[in-house]
């Protein structure tokens, strides 16, 4: 099996940082399995060639010298490569506190713990892992909260981080019966208080976005690479907030029972008491407002727009169907 592109660069770097003397292509290639197993000096000179023009475009400072037997050599030096001392000030150190806060429910909150360790025994001025801060400063009262419970998040966020395809049960707001789905997984973003996943369906050949709480099951990893590029910038919550009317078109009258529904409250542009324990919302109304409604099942009664009461009612019935 061949070896991973992120691990030759790797072992690249460290051989060229860990020599005192200039490495030529000769000695690297005997140094680095993967150049080992190239077919050809053809092969090999091209990706190391590659691999040369990868690192240093990644910041690393790659001397080429002349060895003393006349061939070139190669050498990285550490304190060329060495990154400047860390300094923060009161307001940056509080920023980075705060933000490892958010993961603590999640498979991040054992590195972002690690992360202000370090930066603590380097003589940051951060706050202690338990989240005391000075009683005086402004951030005091804050406490920020991602929550991560669902069982998809850590498999899909590090199918997402290793550019892993997954296969996965996903249940649609309107289907009775989950059904299984191929992923190229490449974003997840937190947005109302749950995560979407975005990636490219390879039975559909499109880009989708899926929300976690929908998936069933167990989130199994792929062999093998992506299929489809990944895009520089991908909407996923552009899309969601279409999924949910966020991009109104219109507005839509509702009946809501009372004391439910508080999502849709929230975006009520109107709210009127109908009595025996209903209540009348005026909300946008956008692409993807009838699957929104229906996960609010018996709870919501649409009035008008006809169109948006057909759709809804059509949703309840597939679902009733399965």
């Amino acid at each position: 099996m061949a070896i991973a592109k992120a691990e030759r660069l790797m072992n690249l770097a460290l051989c060229l940082l860990g020599t005192r003397r200039p490495l030529t292509k000769r000695e690297l290639r005997s140094s680095i399995e993967a150049y080992i197993e190239a077919n050809s000096d053809d092969s090999f000179n091209r990706m190391f060639e590659r691999d040369k023009d990868d690192l240093r475009e990644l910041g690393l400072v790659i001397e080429t010298v002349d060895s003393i037997d006349g061939e070139v050599g190669y050498l990285a030096r550490r304190d060329s490569n060495r990154l400047p001392p860390i300094t923060l000030d009161a307001e940056e150190a509080a920023a980075l506190g705060l933000a490892a806060k958010i993961w603590q429910q999640a498979r991040l909150a054992g590195a972002a713990s690690g992360a202000l360790q370090k930066l603590r025994a380097a003589g940051m001025p951060l706050a202690a892992d338990d989240g005391d801060f000075d009683a005086g400063a402004p951030h005091s009262a804050l406490e920020p909260r991602i929550p991560a419970h669902e069982a998809a998040f850590e498999p899909l966020m590090l199918a997402c981080r290793d550019r892993r395809p997954v296969v996965f049960d996903y249940r649609k707001s309107n289907a009775a019966r989950p059904e299984p789905r191929q992923v190229e997984p490449w974003i997840l973003e937190c947005w109302r208080g749950h995560w979407y996943v975005a990636g490219w369906d390879r039975d559909r050949r499109a880009e989708r976005v899926f929300r976690l709480s929908r998936i069933t099951g167990r989130v199994r990893s792929r062999q093998g690479a992506f299929t489809a590029p990944v895009p520089d910038h991908v909407t996923v919550r552009e899309t969601v907030e279409s999924w949910a009317g966020e991009t109104a078109t219109g507005m839509a009258r509702i009946k809501l029972r009372a004391d439910h529904g508080y999502p849709l409250r929230a975006r009520a542009l109107t709210v009127r008491a109908l009595g025996d324990g209903w209540d009348e919302l005026e909300i946008p109304n956008g692409r993807g407002l009838d699957a929104w409604l229906v996960e609010f099942g018996p709870d919501v009664v649409v009035l008008e727009p006809a169109e948006l009461r057909a759709d809804v009612v059509d949703r309840l019935r597939a679902v009733a169907k399965g």
